[in-house]
């Protein structure tokens, strides 16, 4: 019962400060657990401090931390036996709204570990509780346990009541509109995450073990959390397996890492934490923010995007620093200089963390690189320090599986693969199975190839280019195999130009026609032996759209263009030889007859504009300009003739067909019916 009552009313600004804590104190309302319990450890580390100074006669007995539900009565009490209040200690740090007690008490003992720096902490009850009270009894000699109680108003109760045990015990009534709090699956949820750390026991109700078909209570607490987790111990001290373990609880469903890094400053500022290098998959959102990020053991965030830099968002594990400012925005967090400076030193730890593996043990280095790969190129093209930094220890590896730094690749292929500008042309692959047929190709002239298949490589390879500008990457089936590197050797090819013309007018008639895709047809002086069609994808264009896959460099233009693919004709070829006698055959004379009348209908048009063109616009005649829009609209419509004889004849000639659907077979680019239409054609001619 609480004895000699007095009424008072808070020490704020407002009247209307409740709702304004309840709408805008934090953005998320199961912080006020995280504040609540990490006011409790704030105030038994006060008492421990003052016990180790001499200036308290309390004694300390057991500092466990207790939190309590009544699901029945909707109220949830979190109770300490830390420093405690006196009455006007209430009324300053409680009552008088704009003090937190631990600034005071951290400019009196400067040395101390105390959390602190809480602010508003204790009023963030009133954003999930209508009524909040709390008792009581200050470590101080003599003192009297107080009972404080407020509804919600600016108004309060304050007044002596029974209390035995030193420390406070604060009592949230859940409100309805926050009933989700009133449950113990949800504090239970909410003390895992934010609390599973903090260096004073908590415990929450006792453990229960099944007994006889149901859960018994076995009368012994349920500590809650690791008052000492491996982070804050020192690293000499820590077992390997110790270390794989604590990933493991941080990490229940991940591979195991690869390595970790543990780091411990204290000066200029206060580090420590522990971060592990994951096996990355190639996709980078799905791996982000995995780093717990802690203030002296109290869980701050685990989307750190923006504290630290971009790439190293890719790590797991755990960074704490009482230098890194609690319950502040995040674009403040990120002008902070003490967390620049952090993140600063991360990066160097993790730059070195590398090179150390790289020099001490290349081997091992080379075993981990497909895993580390993703993390170092996300690092080189985000951080140009560490890219500075990893310049010597980024690995290629090639599609016989062999890794090279990027300067020995550079230096293995310069007389093999150096072009008449006396370029150095890297070839590469991003999918050594999809584009088999493109690597042995190249293999066969004697080029090596590279493995190049992360969703960074664009990024990555534009950075390689810019940085030495005698070398250039170019994908393995950008372009036909013998002008992936150009010599100043010429081929000659069969075909002349009026037979290429027909060629590819009959292929016209077989092409895909898809929305959001091109095909062109070209022509190529390749050997007889090499493969009669070829699909080819533009280096540049189709780099560009990987790169606004991707996002970033301002390409997102180029992803809204089309995909364009080139049909490359081996002109050279016997088949396509043979194809061309099938075609002229397939379409008589009338395919000479209109071919002749568009080279005499040309020539008709090259008179009539030479007569023009020797005239003032004044001086052409009506019928001069009639006669030549007339001669004009017949060698349109002759041109049109001949396109569809020639599609006629592409469609009717199953060659044309198989030789196109082979080539896009050879590239991944034959699926769903067409994929199914080989497969019958395929068939037939065999029965054939």
């Amino acid at each position: 019962m609480t004895q000699n009552q007095t009424n008072g009313t808070i020490g704020v600004t407002t009247e209307n400060i409740f709702p304004i804590i309840k709408k805008f104190l934090y953005s998320d309302h199961e912080i006020f657990l995280r504040e609540l319990v990490s006011n409790a450890v704030d105030a038994t580390t006060k008492v421990q401090a003052l016990a180790r100074m001499g200036e308290t006669k309390s004694e300390l007995g057991d500092l466990t931390i207790n939190i309590s539900i009544d699901e029945a009565a909707k109220t949830l009490t979190i109770s300490d036996k830390g420093v405690g209040m006196t009455k006007d200690e209430v009324e300053k740090y409680i009552n008088q709204i704009a003090f937190s007690g631990a600034g005071e008490f951290m400019e009196k003992y400067k040395d101390q570990n105390i959390i602190g720096h809480f602010g508003l902490g204790f009023y963030s009850a009133f954003m999930v509780a209508d009524k909040v009270e709390f008792k009581s009894l200050s470590h101080q000699e003599g003192a009297t346990a107080v009972h404080w109680s407020c509804d919600g108003s600016p108004t309060f109760s304050l007044g002596k009541c029974e209390k035995a045990e030193r420390g406070t015990e604060i009592t949230l009534h859940i409100s309805d509109d926050s009933s989700e709090f009133g449950a113990k699956a949800k504090i239970e949820e909410l003390l895992k995450k934010y609390c599973s750390f903090l260096p004073v026991p908590i415990s929450f109700g006792n453990k229960e073990e099944w007994k006889d078909g149901k859960m018994e209570d076995t009368g012994e607490l349920n500590i809650i959390n690791d008052t000492t987790p491996l982070w804050t111990k020192k690293p000499a001290d820590i077992k390997p397996e110790e270390y794989d373990n604590f990933y493991k609880e941080l990490y229940p469903m991940s591979d195991e890492p690869l390595f970790n890094i543990h780091l411990n400053v204290d000066y200029p500022f206060e580090l420590t934490g522990i971060l592990y290098f994951p096996k990355l998959k190639n996709n980078i959102e799905l791996q982000k923010n995995k780093i717990q990020l802690y203030c002296n053991q109290v869980f701050v965030t685990d989307s750190i995007e923006g504290i630290v830099p971009e790439f190293l968002t890719l790590l797991h594990g755990v960074i704490d620093s009482p230098d890194i400012p609690l319950n502040v925005s995040r674009s403040y967090l990120q002008s902070d200089s003490n967390v620049k400076k952090i993140s600063s030193h991360i990066t160097k730890k993790v730059s070195d963390r590398l090179s150390d593996l790289f020099k001490s043990s290349r081997d091992e280095y080379e075993k981990k690189w497909d895993d580390l790969k993703l993390f170092i190129q996300y690092g080189t093209v985000s951080n140009e320090k560490f890219s500075e930094r990893m310049e010597e220890f980024t690995l290629l590896k090639s599609s016989d599986s062999k890794y090279y730094s990027i300067s020995e690749y550079a230096e293995m292929i310069k007389e093999n693969q150096t072009d008449k500008s006396d370029k150095i042309v890297h070839i590469y692959s991003s999918d050594p199975v999809g584009q088999f047929s493109y690597i042995e190709a190249a293999k066969a002239k004697g080029y090596d190839v590279l493995i190049m298949d992360s969703p960074l490589e664009s990024h990555f390879i534009s950075i390689l280019e810019r940085k030495n500008e005698n070398w250039t990457f170019v994908r393995v089936d950008s372009n036909v195999v013998e002008k992936l590197i150009e010599k100043d050797i010429d081929q000659t090819m069969a075909l002349s130009a009026d037979q290429q013309s027909i060629i590819s007018g009959a292929m016209q008639g077989v092409l895909p026609v898809e929305s959001g895709v091109n095909y062109s047809v070209e022509f190529a002086a390749m050997n007889q032996a090499d493969s009669p069609v070829v699909i080819t994808q533009n280096e540049f264009m189709r780099r560009m759209k990987d790169m606004s896959k991707v996002g970033g460099g301002g390409m997102s233009f180029y992803g809204e263009m089309p995909e364009s693919y080139t049909v490359v004709v081996n002109g050279n070829h016997p088949l396509i030889v043979q194809t061309l006698s099938e075609v002229e055959k397939a379409s008589g004379s009338e395919l000479q007859t209109v071919s002749e009348n568009i080279v005499k209908t040309e020539g008709e048009l090259k008179t009539i504009e030479q007569l023009i063109g020797s005239k003032k616009a004044d001086e052409i005649s009506a019928e001069e300009k009639e006669q030549k829009d007339a001669i004009s609209d017949k060698l349109s419509g002759l041109s049109t003739q001949k396109t569809d004889l020639l599609k006629q004849a592409g469609i009717k000639n199953t060659t044309i067909g198989q030789l196109i659907d082979l080539a896009m077979l050879s590239s991944g680019l034959l699926k769903g019916e067409k994929l199914q239409n080989f497969i019958k054609r395929s068939v037939e001619m065999i029965k054939k």
